[in-house]
């Protein structure tokens, strides 16, 4: 289902009841660009000139478990000797977009299509990441599958260090810069899923992985 054009006949529909054309005119686009330009932003707290440092404690305090490595080509390698230390399969899925990775040749069968409910393990990259919150930013597409961090109970994420941006208002600035419209999901992923609702009993897995593992690529 293309969810892009619902919002946009819906949209539509909202803007004829008001009394304007169904899609908004140059004039309209340049007026919200130029709001969101001046738009002053709420206060923030500082943060330190090392980015990646901050993401990593952030991350390990959301029960984030991270390792770093110095390229892409060292990424197997690192997906493999986790999942071996905590006794997980060395099957996995993974984003289309990660398939010219030597992960053969590191012990791993990792197939490169949407998960199903069998699959244990999910391996996505990421646009970005945020080191206020050690968050991931995951933005679906045909190769970049929301579901690959979202169904499986272990999610391994390959964050590029380039990629790892200040706060959430730098990640929605990056995106609308490279990719100008919103995709059909955009997740904030912030440690495994957790719920507090039954007498605020923590609970991992709630809805969603019980484990997310960051690996850090310094040289990406």
């Amino acid at each position: 289902m293309d969810t892009s054009t619902a919002r946009r006949n819906i949209l539509a529909r909202i803007r004829a009841a008001q009394g304007r054309e169904g899609e908004p005119s140059d004039a309209e686009r340049e007026a919200a660009v130029d709001y969101l330009t001046r738009h002053p932003e709420g206060p923030r707290p500082e943060l330190p000139g090392d980015l990646i440092e901050r993401f990593i404690v952030e991350a390990r305090k959301m029960a984030t478990t991270v390792d770093t490595v110095d390229t892409m080509n060292d990424v197997p390698a690192a997906v493999q000797r986790y999942l071996v230390e905590h006794d997980l399969p060395v099957q996995a899925i993974a984003w289309q977009t990660l398939q010219d990775l030597a992960w053969a040749d590191a012990g791993l069968e990792v197939e490169f299509r949407k998960p199903q409910d069998a699959d244990k393990v999910g391996i996505t990259g990421c646009f970005c990441a945020t080191a206020e919150t050690g968050t991931l930013v995951l933005l679906s597409g045909p190769q970049t599958y929301a579901s690959a961090g979202l169904l499986p109970e272990t999610h391994v994420a390959i964050v590029p260090a380039s990629r790892i941006v200040a706060g959430h208002e730098e990640a929605f600035g990056l995106i609308r810069s490279e990719r100008g419209e919103l995709p059909r999901a955009v997740n904030f992923v912030s440690g495994p899923s957790r719920t507090g609702d039954i007498e605020q009993t923590i609970v991992l897995g709630a809805h969603g992985p019980y484990r997310v593992h960051a690996i850090v690529v310094r040289d990406a």
